[in-house]
């Protein structure tokens, strides 16, 4: 065969290629144009063009054999082998990580510990001295939001002035980490990887009532220290632990924070696959901060990772199915126990009443025909359809194909209320109506909530009937290419099992000492969050397009000592917390602005605007709102009209009923984020739209966000607590407003502000004096002996003060 200077009766000439390039790809099938033409991929004419084409067994064949290296007897194939971008002996990321010793330096006083020695002798190479240590206040409220993402009180403020001990920092640090609130601020910067929302995003965009209990886990494991290796293995694979518990279990929801599209007429392989390609994409980024999910399509263009290499990593994912399971709180499963029965029996009185169990059989037995024929019976299809999309939890399909002896309870009334709700659609409204399910279903829910129930989780389970997976060519979910099995990336160093690898094994391998990324990528991530940038600047990216670390030595110091401190996620905070580098004052000096502007050498420490969430937290604790309960469902606080109907087919106001009671006024951290329609306030200031996994928050700053800060209703109330605040615990004004400064600011004002807000005080007071209307509006009592027109007036400085740069800013 010829055709276009191409020949496939010799070796040489075939593997060469013809006028437009080489059709064999050895190793390569995905990419080879042989296998895309004689396979009828878009784009590719079909081969051979007339006649009967190749079978999938004989295209199986070709794409094997170039797989396997395309081997030609007689043929020189040295030039042929289509190299990598990288190479993995080159990389520095890739190499062991090396036990460094802390260079000595003249300055040996400003050296707390090892970090110090690593920063001084780089500031001292370029000349530069570093900054001096930031004043006590200063120092405090640093602390406090860094490891808590809550300000001092002044009652903090003042023990920590008052302490004269050598140790007066270290004693605040300890404090700190012992913190319940410690793992509510470091579990957020965890579920920005994690990609956690309240709801399933896509166009329906459904609330997920209990994605709230992985949240918990995550806030319970760093409240405990959970190592990080252990914190590692059970989210990727506690399900397949030994005596794996229901805690291990509910780990594994980190892969459940995926979309879920139950859109009709959508392709339940595509979104499987879909799905399956963001869990191994994600795990790559999170944990080894590698973009794995370039090379689903073709080699990745600069790392040494190719498309196998990918599905290898897929495979780990392909056979996992998702679990809703019983997972009861503390506390709730005793009163379950003691009423269930009379629950139970109570329901059954009702679905015998409306006929349900004999048409449910009739229900499930032609829902199974209709899978087994599908295009016979349409209005069946469509039935299967929203079992397989609609039932709760998603495992509708597994459900409704196991047999009824062998379902869980859970399982059988998941299934009884599917079927309830959605009847219709398989005989029609009319029919649905004469069977009065309507009125069931709210029977049924009323009977729910007047009885104990366990909470439940959203899990991760392996497949019983796991089926072989595949390269997919050119990353289409249709096109199968070689048969892969679970492997991880070949640039770096394998696990000493090499056959039959599961879930489990791979994440063991993640926290292995062989593997050099894990723990430096932990470590440079902790860093970050601590000083606004890492040690690599790309934190998702340590491959070759990513950043180099502006201190080698000092990254691996901190990643040989997060694994020998047992992978304490607290240890490695606690060192860099007490270092100099860390105490030093962000204070702009102008000889930086030139030398280090990105203050990438660390002479001096940088200031950052507090995320979304901390902003909100900040003015509900300065105005003693806050509610510091820990964990538990999502909230609904205030929100301004008409967000809730950007959502597709949503009402105004429909599925945001506001919170109420002290738990409207919880940390940031537990309001419901909608995938659709996110809360205003967060996304305003930079939350992620948690859809793919983000391992750094950009800063912007912009005129919204002080019109935010202004007009949003939970600021407003923020600043009217602030003022009760403030007239009900000071009598003078200058008392009042140095009791502004020390809850808003942790400092008292100075002269110029001083009189600033005095006169800015004066000019409210009339105004509202003029319009007691507006005072009322906006203060509608009076309080501490004040009248309303003062509280009003009161609340404008307080609203000043919680405005401020300083007040959202961390120094």
């Amino acid at each position: 065969m010829q055709m276009n200077g191409l020949r496939l009766d010799d070796g040489n000439a075939a593997l060469q290629g013809g006028a437009s390039g080489p059709v064999i790809k050895p190793g390569h099938s995905a990419d080879s144009p042989l296998v895309l033409r004689v396979s009828g991929a878009p784009g590719f004419g079909q081969m051979p063009p007339s006649g009967a084409k190749l079978t999938s067994e004989q295209i199986g064949l070709i794409r094997a054999w170039i797989d396997q290296g395309a081997l030609w007897p007689g043929v020189d194939r040295t030039h042929l082998t289509q190299p990598l971008p990288a190479q993995a002996g080159s990389h520095w990321a890739f190499q062991p990580i090396r036990q460094q010793a802390p260079p000595r330096v003249p300055d040996a006083a400003r050296v707390h510990n090892p970090i110090d020695a690593f920063v001084l002798a780089r500031l001292e190479r370029e000349n530069i001295k570093p900054s001096p240590e930031a004043p006590r206040p200063v120092l405090l409220r640093r602390l406090s939001l860094d490891l808590t993402g809550l300000p001092p009180t002044p009652g903090e403020i003042d023990a920590f002035a008052a302490d004269t001990r050598p140790d007066a920092y270290e004693r605040q640090v300890e404090r700190l980490l012992a913190s319940p609130h410690f793992g509510e601020k470091w579990a957020r910067e965890w579920l920005d990887k994690a990609r956690y929302a309240d709801s399933d995003g896509y166009e329906k965009d459904w609330f997920r009532p209990w994605a709230w209990r992985y949240r918990d886990w995550v806030i319970d494991a760093i409240n405990a220290d959970m190592p990080f290796d252990d914190f590692t293995i059970k989210q990727i694979a506690g399900n397949l632990l030994p005596d794996a518990t229901s805690a291990d279990r509910i780990a594994t929801g980190f892969n459940r924070n995926t979309l879920t599209n139950r859109e009709g007429g959508v392709d339940n392989a595509q979104f499987r696959f879909d799905n399956t390609v963001d869990r191994a994409g994600t795990v790559g980024v999170v944990w080894l901060g590698m973009s794995l999910g370039c090379a689903q399509c073709h080699n990745h263009k600069y790392d040494p990772i190719p498309q196998k290499d990918f599905y290898s990593m897929f495979a780990f994912f392909d056979n996992v199915e998702e679990a809703d399971i019983d997972a009861p709180r503390p506390g709730e499963l005793g009163p379950y126990l003691r009423r269930h029965r009379e629950y139970d029996q109570k329901r059954q009185v009702l679905l015998t009443e409306y006929h349900v169990p004999e048409l449910q059989a009739a229900w499930e037995q032609r829902i199974r025909q209709a899978n087994a024929e599908p295009g016979k019976y349409t209005d069946w299809d469509l039935a299967w359809d929203v079992v397989k999309k609609l039932t709760e939890g998603g495992d509708g399909e597994k459900i409704l194909l196991t047999a009824d002896e062998k379902r869980t309870p859970r399982e059988r009334e998941v299934l009884t209320e599917h079927f309830i709700r959605n009847y219709f659609f398989a005989v029609g409204k009319k029919k649905a109506d004469e069977a009065k399910f309507e009125e069931l279903d709210k029977k049924l829910k009323a009977l729910k909530t007047e009885y104990p129930q366990l909470s439940q989780a959203m899990t991760m389970a392996e497949s019983p009937n796991p089926h072989p997976s595949y390269l997919r060519v050119h990353g289409d979910y249709r096109v199968d290419g070689v048969q892969v099995t679970p492997a991880v990336p070949s640039v770096l160093p394998q696990p000493s099992k090499k056959d039959h690898l599961t879930r489990l094994d791979l994440a063991n391998w993640m926290v292995s000492r062989d593997n050099p990324l894990t723990a430096r990528v932990a470590v440079n991530r902790i860093w970050q969050e601590l000083f606004g940038q890492g040690i690599v600047k790309s934190s998702d990216d340590f491959g070759t397009r990513g950043d180099r670390p502006s201190h080698p030595e000092l990254l691996d110091w901190l990643a040989a000592d997060f694994r020998d401190h047992g992978w304490s996620r607290k240890q490695t905070i606690r060192e860099i917390v007490l270092s100099a580098t860390y105490r030093q004052s962000s204070s702009a000096r102008p000889e930086l602005e030139s030398n280090d502007p990105a203050n990438t050498l660390l002479a001096r420490q940088s200031r950052l605007r507090l995320p979304a969430e901390l902003i909100r937290d900040s003015t509900l604790a300065v105005s003693g709102l806050l509610d510091t309960d820990i964990g538990g469902p999502s909230i609904r606080p205030p929100q301004p009209a008409g967000v809730t109907e950007l959502g597709y087919g949503k009402k105004a106001g429909a599925g945001w009923d506001e919170t109420t009671g002290a738990a409207r006024y919880r940390r940031g951290l537990y309001i419901q984020f909608q995938r659709s329609t996110p809360y205003p306030q967060l996304v305003n200031f930079d939350a992620p739209r948690s859809d793919v996994p983000l391992c750094k928050r950009e800063r912007s700053n912009t005129s919204l966000q002080a019109l935010n800060l202004l007009n949003d209703p939970v600021f407003v109330e923020g600043a009217v607590a602030l003022a009760y605040r403030i007239v009900t615990d000071a009598q003078t004004p200058a008392d009042r407003l140095r009791l502004g400064f020390r809850l808003a600011l942790g400092r008292q004002p100075d002269e110029k502000e001083t009189r600033a807000l005095q006169s800015y005080l004066q000019q409210q007071s009339r105004i509202f004096a003029e319009h007691p209307q507006d005072a009322a509006m906006l203060a509608p009592f009076a309080a501490g002996g004040s009248s309303q027109i003062e509280l009003a007036a009161w609340t404008g400085v307080a609203s000043v003060l919680m405005n401020l740069d300083e007040f959202i800013t961390r120094e």
